[in-house]
């Protein structure tokens, strides 16, 4: 059968015409073979490429997905890192609060967390990370230690409203607020003396402020001096309590006399530049039991 002869015959209607093809068996099987394979190979290849089709569109799907989820891990992880610091700033203004009311000379100064990933920074430390799995673990376990955190600082926030209800007196009497507006130019630290050019200690801070702008009391006291003190200027004195005071120095105008009781966020006087002074400025000190500390230890505001 494959090696027999097959003649093709195509007639020519109009010109009453043929021609005529052979064909060898063999031929014609191959031709058929070749027929069935190429459509059994276009079945294959179009089941492929909708395969390959469904799963590049799922990919695509897959790819968008995880895009979002990790925006929205982005997204947590600046949240999580707002929430720490506002955490720092409680525990900073638990701090200030803690060394007004003297709660740090009993060792209760222990309840406060030693390291962690509260000192850490969580956007540098966590979002250059690239494994989304691994972002994910890492918030989870900073929330963990964030909740530690704030059952830890809730307890001294217990252990600080119950010392004020036993000392309702302490924070009236304690300087927790600025004295004036203005801007700090020279804080509580070691400086080069802008008159001797020598290195000098520097009892408090300079708030530098236009001439005549407002100086109040911090709290309530009594009023131990008011005058000329050397090259302080005028210059005012306040106590607070037996063992802590104020003095506000290189004052334009006294509005006090001595004697009298003042309460916090009364007007006392105004800033000037008497004395010793280089410009319009407000030298304010706080002294515990006569030595100088510096005053931001004490200002909440």
């Amino acid at each position: 059968m494959l090696f027999r002869k097959y003649h093709i015959v195509v007639f020519k209607d109009k010109q009453g015409s043929c021609k005529k093809f052979q064909l060898r068996g063999w031929f014609i099987a191959t031709l058929l073979i070749l027929v069935v394979g190429m459509a059994a190979g276009n079945i294959v290849l179009w089941n492929k490429y909708t395969r390959h089709s469904r799963v590049e569109q799922g990919l695509g799907i897959a790819e968008k997905t995880v895009q979002e989820q990790k925006t929205q891990l982005l997204s947590l992880s600046q949240k999580i890192s707002s929430l720490q610091k506002n955490l720092d700033r409680i525990r900073d203004f638990d701090s200030k609060l803690r060394v007004m009311i003297n709660l740090d000379q009993d060792g209760s100064q222990a309840t406060a967390p030693k390291g962690g990933s509260a000192n850490e920074n969580f956007s540098k430390g966590y979002l250059p990370l690239y494994r989304q799995e691994l972002l994910a673990r890492k918030m989870h376990e900073f929330l963990r230690q964030l909740n530690v955190e704030a059952r830890l600082e809730e307890v001294r926030q217990q252990e600080i409203l119950h010392t004020l209800r036993n000392n309702q007196n302490i924070l009236e009497a304690t300087p927790s607020i600025w004295p004036t507006s203005g801007w700090v130019t020279s804080g509580f630290a070691w400086r080069t003396s802008p008159f001797t050019g020598k290195r000098e200690f520097h009892k408090g801070i300079d708030i530098s402020a236009p001439r005549g702008t407002p100086v109040y009391a911090p709290a309530r006291g009594t009023i131990t001096f008011t005058g000329r003190d050397g090259s302080y200027g005028l210059t005012i004195r306040l106590k607070h309590n037996a063992s802590l005071s104020t003095r506000y120095a290189h004052l334009h105008r006294i509005s006090v006399k001595d004697g009298q009781v003042v309460t916090r966020g009364e007007l006392v006087g105004y800033v000037g530049t008497t004395g010793r002074s280089t410009g319009p400025h407000l030298h304010y000190e706080v002294r515990l039991n006569g030595v100088p500390v510096d005053p931001k230890r004490y200002i909440l505001n």
